[in-house]
């Protein structure tokens, strides 16, 4: 069929499907968005191009960009178009959400509603990274205290490394160990009965990190099908029933973290749907960020060891470096934290010291003018960033060779795990034990592929006019330890997403209810690496609710200025128990800090004590929950909340009557990413608190604001302490970010 035949066919479906949905209410701008979904789907050509043609065209792509308001219904106006021409294109679809909770109502609720819909049948699965699933052989080691041969005491001849690991218990608490033997126990006993699938999150209380990750299926330890539990392996039932699904759901983690990979569908041949899509640019740099400790070196000897002793077992010719490899890195892993104290070390120790006051003179002449700038403590980490992303000329020996040794290090684990997962191959019969030491090497391997990762991306020379990338350097008190990690990030989340995602995606629609920042889609489109982009083409569907109508915009103005935080927290906090006294129903109060949370929380008075719920007092559920009973029963009940209850929060009807928003919700001002992008802005001659910070939170505040409106029914009060909102030029440009409200100003 042609490209419009596609269009017209897929958007039949979404008519048919509207139709058949029983109580639905139709809404022009969904259908308007399913338009636009089904017009971008048909255009891109997927599939293989023949590389040997030098005339042919290059594949045509095709990206939609929607914003989709509040109300309009943007997953079944992308879902139905993108299944209804995957079906009849014979390829598959790819949605990837930001949040847990959107990926869980796919799957449970609105696929399996549409399934029942569509005349063609269609499977869908859920994707989630293979360290949320249980790795069975590691599980049996650990529930066991046994090796793979089945001894009590895991000390059988071929384990070659019982000593090491009852080393290691020796070091836990009795107690502490004997709770995780517990643990590991009812797992594996739950497994067995079938009352548990191995899914980290259907766990009725999921484990801490490092309860989880000694028993997680992580790829490093991972020899898939060599392995002798591969045959009953959850994660690898769970990637059967992906290859059979034709709807795929997803993260941005894992579609960013499995390019290259074989776990989803191949970009160039499937649709790919980005909900929650504003959450993509910070996800990239996430994902493509590194760090290394340069402190805690014991691994080091330990991979060593490993390695040299799983080598020799093995006959392999490269591991006779290992020995050098591993001394000379963890020597220039040892110099490079010295130096870095040596550098930084007053001002990381005296954080609220800049150069001058006191701190270091000789590294504010090393620097000059350009003395890098140093953040208050966060969670008893201080940091030191680099600034224009130049290293101080002492670290580049000692970075470079820490770059070499762990290069060659990890060329003699290549060489083993290949002869490891040969050996398991053609000796079955001892898959079990060699499975093991290739799982006893893997779980270190990540480290040193981090220390190689972080100390080539600090080593990058950047081009001529090019953004570089942030570079900084922590410290950390761990009990009786002084811990120094550095860091490095790309600095543009648009050029990474550009090399490494839109580059192989042939057809994508990303969608979310604030992708345009004071009113143009230009911010974002900046962001995720599509400005400029011809294949791109944007629609904004606005919100079906009359703003006007069931909404009011409180902009309260007070006397101290926002940026004296004391003053201004004070007078903010005195306004905001005034106003909740008022409150009847459900109301959400979204702050800016802890600190500014806590000392609301510490001014409350004790009749309203009781009808205050504060987030992490609570699991966020069973808080949720108990806000629901309380506004259920006729009772006034008042979520305190920080940055993730201002979005993804369900709220409809009384649960959010009120609304308050403390602060404007500009970003933490010691984020070293952040810090260095407005560093390269200002050095081009460019405004980075008009390009990026205004841009940045105009998106935010559209998100707390979103809080209060969640159905056409709703009617509530948004409150905003904030004067600047309406004294400023940018106050004005953020306002046109917002759901047009009902604008109400007054004076504290």
């Amino acid at each position: 069929m042609s490209a419009q035949d596609w269009a017209a066919q897929a958007l039949q479906s979404f008519d048919t499907v509207v139709q058949a949905t029983g109580g639905f209410r139709s809404r022009a701008g969904q259908r308007r968005m399913a338009e636009q979904v089904a017009h971008a789907f048909s255009l891109a050509e997927l599939g293989k191009v023949d590389a040997e043609d030098e005339n042919a065209p290059p594949p045509k792509r095709a990206i939609a960009v929607v914003q989709a308001g509040t109300g309009v219904g943007k997953s079944l106006a992308y879902s139905v178009p993108a299944i209804a021409m995957a079906l009849e294109r014979g390829t598959r679809v790819l949605i990837s959400t930001a949040t847990v909770a959107l990926q869980e109502q796919l799957v449970t609720k609105d696929l399996p509603a549409l399934a029942a819909h569509l005349p063609k049948p269609f499977k869908f699965a859920l994707a989630k990274g293979r360290g949320r699933y249980i790795c069975k052989l590691k599980l049996e080691r650990l529930a066991t205290g046994s090796d793979a041969s089945g001894d009590a005491d895991g000390m059988a001849d071929d384990d070659l490394f019982a000593e090491e690991e009852a080393a290691e218990r020796a070091k836990r608490p009795r107690a502490e160990s004997e709770a995780r033997m517990k643990f590991y126990t009812s797992m594996a006993d739950a497994l067995a009965r079938g009352a548990w699938d191995g899914d980290r999150d259907s766990l009725d209380t999921p484990p801490e990190a490092e309860v989880w990750s000694p028993v997680a299926a992580e790829a490093s330890s991972c020899t898939s099908k060599h392995c002798p539990a591969f045959s009953n392996c959850t994660y690898f039932e769970r990637r059967k029933e992906l290859v059979a699904a034709q709807v795929i759901v997803a993260n941005h983690d894992l579609l960013l973290s499995s390019l290259g990979a074989r776990l989803l569908p191949e970009l160039d041949n499937c649709l790919l749907v980005v909900d929650e899509a504003h959450h993509l640019p910070g996800t990239a740099l996430d994902q493509f960020s590194c760090e290394a400790d340069l402190s805690r070196l014991t691994w080091i000897d330990k991979l060593a060891s490993r390695a040299l002793r799983i080598g020799q077992l093995m006959e392999v010719e490269e591991i006779a470096d290992i020995p050098t490899d591993s001394a000379r890195l963890r020597t220039a892993l040892q110099d490079t934290a010295r130096l870095v104290m040596d550098i930084y070390g007053e001002q990381l120790k005296s954080p609220r010291q800049g150069f001058g006051g006191g701190a270091s003179q000789a590294a504010a002449s090393r620097f000059g003018n350009a003395a890098p700038r140093y953040s208050t403590p966060y969670n008893n980490i201080t940091r030191a960033r680099v600034p224009g992303g130049v290293l101080p000329p002492e670290l580049i020996e000692p970075l470079s060779q820490i770059a070499h040794h762990a290069d060659g290090f990890l060329t003699a684990l290549r060489a083993i795990s290949k002869a490891l997962r040969s050996e398991i191959k053609d000796k079955p019969d001892e898959a079990r034990r060699l499975s093991t030491l290739y799982a006893q090497i893997g779980a270190l391997a990540p480290r040193l592929e981090s220390v190689h990762a972080t100390t080539s991306l600090l080593l990058q020379d950047t081009p001529e006019g090019a953004a570089p990338a942030a570079k900084w350097f922590t410290l950390e008190i761990d009990g009786d330890y002084i811990v120094v990690k550095a860091h490095a990030s790309p600095l543009l989340p648009g050029n990474t997403l550009r090399n490494h995602l839109w580059s192989a995606v042939r057809g994508a629609v990303l969608t979310s209810a604030t992708l345009t920042s004071c009113g143009q889609f230009d911010f974002f489109l900046r962001e995720a690496g599509l400005h400029g982009d011809d294949a791109v083409t944007t629609l904004e569907v606005p919100s079906p609710f009359d703003y006007a109508l069931q909404g009011t915009f409180v902009a309260t103005e007070t006397n101290a200025d926002p940026k004296n935080a004391q003053a201004f927290t004070a007078e903010m906090v005195d306004a905001l128990l005034s106003d909740l006294a008022m409150v009847e129903a459900g109301a959400l109060v979204l702050f800016t800090s802890r600190d500014q949370m806590r000392q609301a929380v510490d001014a409350l008075p004790t009749a309203m004590r009781s009808v205050v719920l504060v987030q992490n007092t609570l699991p966020r559920q069973q808080l949720l929950k108990r806000h629901r009973e309380r506004v259920a029963e006729g009772m006034p009940s008042i979520i305190f909340g920080m940055q993730s209850f201002g979005e993804g929060l369900d709220l409809p009807g009384p649960l959010c009557e009120s609304l308050f928003i403390t602060k404007l919700p500009f970003a933490p001002p010691d984020d070293p990413v952040g810090e260095a992008r407005a560093e390269w802005l200002r050095g081009s001659g460019r405004d980075p608190f008009i390009e990026l910070v205004v841009p940045a939170t105009a998106i935010r505040l559209a998100q707390w604001a979103g809080r209060a409106i969640r159905t056409e029914e709703d009617r509530a009060h948004v409150y905003c302490y904030d004067k600047r909102l309406v004294r400023t030029n940018y106050g004005q440009m953020l306002l046109k970010g917002l759901p047009p409200f009902t604008l109400e100003r007054r004076q504290v």
